[in-house]
């Protein structure tokens, strides 16, 4: 017997990428790096960098209002705001208010998330929960980054990894039937351990330096736990939904690393030709990279209504997560 069961539904989908490239040969004239170094090893070609007073709040702007075109809706018909960044406009106010009188919408609430490269899905989760509580009726979820920001541009081993960007989703509250073909949101799955925290890291801070800092990372140890977490967040949330890997039509993970993205594929006997990769041309975008690829997969007509989306991501802290969706 069918029951009505809240859903949260994407309604749009949209992304900003600032226009200055930063290819790897450029960056070989920076740094003592090469194209064939740095792509044998991330799949990074190139990667977009945000230009001077543009901020993650004005990215995440374009963003939402992409999103919103596409959903058919005008700003004042969403009343939350959820920002994932790693890279807010200021310390406070949160990033997303300045997002929110953008937008020219002074209703609901607006609030930043940090959970870094794992950002959006936390973001999503969260919108999710508040939709599903019947608090709010619609949101923006948006991953906005200016990591070119906080990059110490001499470290061969961080500044090829990262660029700039946003995505945003509109979702919104929907009665359906609670059954498996219903579309929305289907499972979440979060984790976080934070013994692993030095791995991944900025080196500064409001209450440790008084400074902004820098990405510092040890690339073999985020390398050597990511694909394992994944998959393990990945199996929980497909279990969780009662839906097996090869039920998959699209598999949009966050893009840090190809052959991370190949090993987790591997390990789920993923197809890869259902995995929508982005990492060739923006490389890192932290919390952007999932909605950015999102909207990619809808612009050349891959993701279709009713297709079922996992999304996955694994950023510092640590943190990761997954979510299950139906387009």
């Amino acid at each position: 017997m069918m029951s009505n069961t809240v859903r949260t539904v994407v309604r749009g989908c949209g992304g900003y990428l600032p226009e200055r490239v930063l290819t790897n040969d450029d960056l070989a004239r920076m740094v003592d790096t090469s194209d064939s170094w740095i792509a044998e090893r991330t799949g990074i070609r190139e990667r977009r960098i945000a230009a001077e007073g543009e901020l993650t709040s004005s990215m995440g702007a374009c963003a939402a209002r992409a999103a919103l075109d596409d959903a058919g809706l005008a700003p004042e018909d969403v009343d939350l705001i959820v920002l994932a960044t790693s890279t807010p406009d200021q310390t406070f106010p949160a990033t997303a208010v300045t997002i929110q009188a953008e937008l020219g919408i002074t209703h609901g609430a607006a609030f930043d998330v940090q959970a870094v490269c794992s950002g959006f899905v936390f973001a999503l989760a969260t919108a999710d929960n508040y939709l599903k509580s019947g608090q709010f009726k619609r949101a923006l979820v948006i991953g906005s980054e200016a990591f070119s920001r906080i990059l110490d541009w001499q470290d061969r081993s961080t500044c090829v990894l990262f660029g700039d960007g946003a995505g945003a989703l509109v979702v919104e509250a929907q009665k359906l039937n609670g059954v498996l073909t219903d579309r929305g949101v289907l499972a979440v799955s979060l984790r976080s351990d934070g013994r692993y925290r030095d791995k991944l890291y900025v080196d500064g801070g409001p209450s440790s330096t008084g400074t902004v800092g820098h990405v510092r990372m040890d690339g073999p140890e985020v390398f050597r736990h990511a694909v394992t977490k994944i998959s393990e967040v990945i199996g929980s949330t497909l279990t969780q939904a009662g839906y097996e890997a090869s039920d998959i039509d699209w598999f949009v993970p966050h893009q840090a690393n190809k052959r991370i993205l190949d090993g987790a594929a591997r390990r789920l006997g993923l197809d890869p030709a259902r995995i929508i990769v982005t990492v060739d041309k923006h490389a890192n975008t932290s919390a952007a990279s999932i909605p950015l690829a999102l909207a990619q997969g809808r612009a050349d007509g891959r993701i279709k209504t009713g297709d079922l989306v996992l999304l996955e991501a694994m950023g510092g802290g640590f943190t990761w997560g997954a979510v299950l969706l139906r387009w």
